[in-house]
């Protein structure tokens, strides 16, 4: 009898280690193969995942790239005369600006002279005319130039989009910019389409727009341009994108500049008052400034307070200069 139990328990323990080790005795092959083929799927997504982040950290890299790259090449730096000139729209030489800023402050020293303001005081305005004068006259063409130019650049960038989107290719799209949009931009994608001509990529052509107009607005047309060429993407998307920010930040400074209007006539108001005052107190007493223009005393007096009005004027200016 204890023989028998004893094969009986033999039996039963060599079947349950069957059952375990090898499961298609009760029917669980299908289970086994299922477990497996996920654990197989499993590390084919994690391969695949791998493999796209490795895509997408390789197109970061490309991008940051291309930003270091054009961030070096932009880096800011001393203008010269004649790169002043050239971002101010002028198609004048260096020689021939400076020539004609020489000839601007003799007929200024000529005239202060006719009015017989004292020599030195004459000589001394002339000099500092001379840079002062002729850099701001810089400072506002450039200026000018750039709003101008900014104002048109929204429609090139969605005209470019239009282009892009109707399949057309990005050189034909900045040929059709540099043929029907409006001055200056016209003239500047026109430069873009000539750098190509020679043999020059989109990316290194498109640099000659931030040459001449060095303003935020430019540098983010180059870099999404740059970018798009270096590590791919969606262009027309990139550039619709853009020029909603461009149209934004163009409503930002007329809102801006509204609001900056009320400080200017109270600049202008503070600013003129002295002059008024100078030609009521002469009308009344016509003989009472004259110490002012006749004695050198009275001229130090009047440099004291050119000096402090201008210091005055300037920082009324600083106070209402926003940065976009």
């Amino acid at each position: 009898m204890s023989s028998l139990i004893l094969a009986l328990l033999a039996f039963v323990s060599v079947g349950a280690l069957g059952a375990v080790f090898v499961p298609s005795i009760f029917g669980n092959a299908k289970r086994v193969d299922k477990r497996i083929n996920a654990y197989t799927g499993n590390m084919q997504d994690k391969a695949k995942n791998k493999g796209l982040l490795r895509t997408k950290e390789n197109r970061r890299k490309a991008i940051q790239s291309v930003l270091d790259d054009h961030a070096q090449k932009n880096k800011k730096k001393k203008l010269s005369l004649k790169e002043k000139i050239f971002q101010s729209g002028m198609s004048i030489s260096k020689a021939a600006y400076i020539r004609n800023a020489i000839i601007a402050n003799v007929i200024f020293f000529i005239v202060l002279f006719l009015i017989e303001t004292p020599i030195w005081f004459a000589a001394t305005m002339s000099v500092a005319m001379a840079y002062v004068g002729a850099m701001w006259f810089l400072g506002f063409k450039r200026k000018k130039y750039q709003a101008k130019y900014l104002a048109e650049l929204p429609n090139a960038v969605e005209a470019i989009v239009r282009g892009i989107k109707a399949g057309m290719p990005l050189n034909d799209s900045i040929k059709v910019v540099a043929k029907d949009v409006k001055e200056p931009v016209r003239s500047e994608f026109a430069r873009v389409v000539e750098q190509q001509a020679i043999g020059k990529g989109m990316a290194d052509s498109i640099l000659v727009l931030y040459d001449r107009v060095p303003v935020s607005e430019v540098n983010f047309l180059v870099v999404v341009i740059a970018v798009q060429e270096q590590a791919g993407g969606n262009l027309a998307e990139a550039l619709q994108n853009l020029s909603r920010v461009l149209r934004d930040r163009k409503k930002m400074k007329a809102k801006v500049k509204a609001m900056a209007s009320e400080a200017k006539a109270s600049a202008g108001i503070i600013g003129s008052l002295p002059f008024i005052v100078a030609i009521l107190v002469s009308i009344a007493s016509p003989g009472y400034l004259t110490p002012l223009f006749a004695t050198p005393m009275g001229n130090v007096w009047l440099g004291i307070a050119a000096g402090m009005l201008s210091m005055g004027g300037f920082i009324m200016n600083k106070m209402i200069q926003f940065d976009y």
